[in-house]
This record gives C-alpha cells, sequence and structure tokens, in this order.
C-alpha cells in the first residue's frame, strides 16, 4: 500500500477487527525513537486507505506510562498521516456526562510525571504553542461523525490525564472537580502534544465508561465497567471513524500543518548534523 492514510486512529485493537476495512496490511516501522506499540494495521475504507494502532499493544499489554508515545506518533508520521483520531475510555467528572456517553473534549490538562513529551529534547528547544491542544476542524467533523450514530455525544470539556496505572482517589477526583475539569484518563498527554510538534491534526473520541470515584449514588470505576462500556461502544466508534473518514476534505484550512513554522527558537547553526538528521522528517523543511 503506497497511498498516504487520510486518517488515523490510535485505540484498542478492536476498532480495526470490522467488515469494511479491506485489503488489510501490518507494518512494524522502525522511528528514531524504538518500534510502535503495535504492528500499525494499513486497510482501506470506503476506497480511502486509513491506519490503526493499537495504543497499549496487541492484547492490552502495555500500561499507560510505558507506552512509547513518541514511537507512535512518529511512526504514523513517516506513513504520511495527516490526521490522528484518539480513542480513549474516561472517567466523568461531571454528572451530565454519563457512562455510555461520548465526548470530543476541547482542551486537556496534563498530570502526568513519568512521560517523555516532547521530540525535541537534545540539542534543540522548540516551543510549540497548546493553547487548543486539539484540532478545532477535526474535532468538528468528528462531533458530526458521532453525532449520526445513535450514541449521545457533547462537544466541549477539558480532559485531564493522570499518570496511572490506578484509579483516582476519592480526594483526586473531588479536586479535579473543584478545578472545572470535565474528564479524566491515562492517555490522551503526552499524545496530543506529541501530534502537534509532528504538525498532525488530532483530536479524541472520549468514551465514558464511568463517574470516577467522586459519585455518591453511582458504582465506583472497576476495571470490568471500563470493559463492559468500551465493547458496547466498539460499534459506535467504528460506525463514527468510518462516516468520519467519508467526510474528510483534501486538506485542512486549520494552523495545524505549520505548528513548528515559528516554535523553532535554537540558533540553526547551534543543531548539530546528528539531531537534524534524527528529526529531519519534522524539522527539514525549515532548515532549508
Amino acid at each position: 500500500m503506497n497511498a498516504k492514510p487520510v486518517l488515523a486512529v490510535i485505540g484498542g485493537s478492536g476498532l480495526y477487527d470490522f467488515p469494511s476495512l479491506e485489503d488489510t496490511q501490518r507494518i512494524n516501522p522502525s522511528t528514531p525513537f524504538g518500534y510502535p506499540s503495535a504492528p500499525i494495521v494499513l486497510g482501506n475504507l470506503h476506497g480511502k486507505p486509513v491506519a490503526f494502532l493499537a495504543r497499549h499493544g496487541n492484547g492490552h499489554t502495555i500500561s499507560p506510562s510505558q507506552v512509547n508515545y513518541r514511537a507512535n506518533i512518529f511512526a504514523l508520521k513517516m506513513l504520511g498521516v495527516n490526521r490522528i483520531i484518539g480513542v480513549s475510555a474516561c472517567g466523568s467528572l461531571r454528572e451530565d456526562f454519563a457512562p455510555g456517553n461520548i465526548v470530543i473534549p476541547d482542551q486537556l490538562f496534563d498530570h502526568t510525571h513519568k512521560r517523555a513529551r516532547s521530540f525535541f529534547d537534545e540539542g534543540l528547544v522548540v516551543h510549540i504553542s497548546s493553547a487548543n491542544p486539539f484540532c478545532p476542524e477535526l474535532s468538528t467533523l468528528l462531533h458530526q461523525a458521532v453525532s449520526a450514530t445513535d450514541c449521545q455525544v457533547h462537544k466541549g470539556g477539558t480532559k485531564i490525564t493522570i499518570e496511572g496505572p490506578r484509579f483516582s482517589k476519592k480526594a483526586d477526583s473531588n479536586v479535579y472537580r473543584s478545578l472545572g475539569l470535565s474528564l479524566i484518563g491515562k492517555n490522551t498527554s503526552p499524545e496530543a502534544f506529541l501530534a502537534r510538534e509532528a504538525e498532525i491534526c488530532y483530536s479524541v473520541m472520549a468514551h465514558v465508561t464511568d463517574y470516577d470515584v467522586w459519585h455518591m449514588t453511582e458504582e465506583a470505576v472497576s476495571v470490568e465497567m471500563v470493559v463492559k462500556t468500551l465493547i458496547r461502544n466498539t460499534e459506535v466508534a467504528q460506525r463514527s471513524i468510518s462516516t468520519l473518514v467519508s467526510m474528510l476534505p483534501e486538506a485542512s484550512n486549520c494552523s495545524c500543518p505549520r505548528a513548528l513554522e515559528n516554535a523553532i527558537i535554537t540558533n540553526r547553526s547551534s543543531i548539530s548534523s546528528s539531531t537534524i538528521e534524527k528529526l529531519d522528517l519534522l524539522i527539514g523543511k525549515y532548515l532549508q
């Protein structure tokens, strides 16, 4: 398959297991940051090339803190991907975001501390803009695609990424609610920031599985609860992705593809040849 994927989806391995995906193949590209979490599944959806990547590995063997987010995003960039949808389970910190709903958040609060957050950490300083961490254009299209299903969907809200792998304490959950946060999960940071550094449009389809542990009349979050909701929502996710692929315009009208244009602060003459070689895919066009 030589055509560039019009969309990549990062989520569970079950997402790409649906009949309308044709001509599938798997590739496992080596990147300057290692290999991605799992071989990338390529296929055709409505005649358009797409890519799927299991964030936690096939069989969900990789903890959130140990996911090689840099390799995942870099590998998709190598394939020519310009748009990514991150599909993830999350807890709700709001009464109106009920279990079973889907949320397309517009803001992100990063509360992780163990993860590599940037491609640019050796001899090259880049200050990327993350005021709006999700692509507004792609998020609007994703919301329209999910709205075409029979699932309740919300647009907007702030998602916090915690380190995990444990679930929150009640004290944590109540503090996050007091800050006005809407959703809680373990995956979106640093995925969203790395996508921005790679100049890839990125949006999240957040599947609400529970009310975390703050709700007084609902059962506290458990693995069983999360899995049940994700299985139930897999068909919704697949239908939404299928609809989104048919809606995507040829080119984006957002600023994501130019995110690095004014973000590199290191003097060009001070960037080592090894760094330039390693990150040429990301910065090469700005150093010519």
